[in-house]
């Protein structure tokens, strides 16, 4: 499962030196049921990793300093085919939003199945035919002369 906002706020209470069920609380999640929440959260892999890992997992935080993410890089882009191409192949953001940036992309990469009519379609097919041997020959040339 991915990483959400709630598994992220629970991770940097725990880092805080929270506990279990408290963690849970300040995480957002109910108090009636903090408990079996945070149970099920540390048995999470993607918690687990985040929690073992040391590095920061808020949003806003940077991995490590002098470098930038590619968010923070968008204003330097010109093209929004180049600025979704390298979001869609950076791996340090979310999968969600690489998902949602390759679907972004797509319209700029390829057409749809659709574009395009069946008058369209003939003719490419017909272009295709016409320049094999079947060839239609030149029309003859009508030269006037009035003499």
């Amino acid at each position: 499962m991915a990483l959400t906002d709630k598994k992220r706020r629970f991770i940097d209470a725990l880092r805080s030196g929270l506990v279990g069920a408290e963690a849970a609380r300040k995480a957002g999640y109910s108090a009636a049921t903090a408990a079996q929440a945070a149970s099920r959260l540390m048995k999470d892999p993607v918690v687990k990793s985040g929690v073992l890992n040391g590095t920061k997992v808020n949003k806003s935080s940077q991995s490590k300093p002098g470098t930038e993410t590619v968010r923070q890089k968008a204003k330097q882009y010109t093209d929004p085919a180049e600025f979704l191409t390298d979001l869609m192949n950076n791996a340090m953001e979310d999968i969600k939003l690489r998902k949602e940036a390759a679907a972004a992309l797509l319209p700029y990469k390829h057409k749809k199945l659709g574009e395009g009519g069946k008058k369209d379609a003939a003719q490419e097919a017909a272009a295709k035919v016409a320049t094999g041997r079947f060839a239609p020959k030149a029309p003859p040339k009508l030269v006037v002369n009035n003499r």
